[in-house]
């Protein structure tokens, strides 16, 4: 069992390692860009997930909301699966592919974003949050895994962590949302 638990973090060493890649660093440089950009113009970030990736849009929204490294004002960011009235009540009047498109119907404005997280880049609710934040003008972002899924055409930013393993993909996510929280931070900070 415990050589089962140094493999599993040589793997995830080896994963985060991965980040490093040139062409992920370019696309964390486009994310970071496409969230300073939308927070400096007074625009809100919007985000959802299931799960787990719901759990880790949640904590990249504290983060906007909060602060990450630095002292600074709050910033605009809401997680579109914290209220679970709001949840339920879509998911039972219009299916629960439809949770996170009415609240971006409700909330998204042009020159808001969209940050969708999804490890299999496949979940059909998330797909419709992105068509709906598209046709109404408002910038998306995907943390995703795998192939990117369905949902990485519907980005205008996709960082597609570089890994089948959802754990392993999940990693990925939190350490990009923390750098670009940083990033925000040490903007708002200077």
């Amino acid at each position: 069992m415990a050589d089962d638990r140094v493999t599993r973090l040589q793997q995830a060493a080896e994963v985060v390692a991965l980040l490093q890649r040139a062409d992920l660093l370019v696309a964390l440089g486009q994310a970071s860009e496409l969230v300073v950009t939308t927070l400096r113009s007074g625009a809100t970030v919007l985000l959802c997930g299931n799960g787990g990736s719901s759990a880790d849009a949640a904590h990249l929204a504290a983060e906007f909301v909060g602060r990450c490294t630095v002292e600074r004002g709050a910033l605009p960011a809401i997680c579109l699966s914290d209220s679970s009235s709001v949840v339920t009540a879509v998911g039972n009047d219009y299916g629960f592919d439809r949770v996170f498109a009415r609240q971006v119907e409700a909330f998204g404005k042009p020159g808001d974003l969209l940050i969708a997280l999804s490890t299999s880049g496949r979940s059909p609710n998330c797909v419709n949050a992105l068509t709906t934040a598209r046709e109404r003008g408002v910038a998306t972002l995907g943390f995703l895994g795998r192939d990117g899924g369905d949902m990485a055409a519907l980005c205008d930013v996709a960082l597609i962590a570089p890994s089948d393993v959802t754990a392993r993909i999940q990693e990925c996510h939190q350490v990009w949302a923390h750098i670009i929280a940083e990033d925000v931070d040490r903007l708002w900070a200077n």
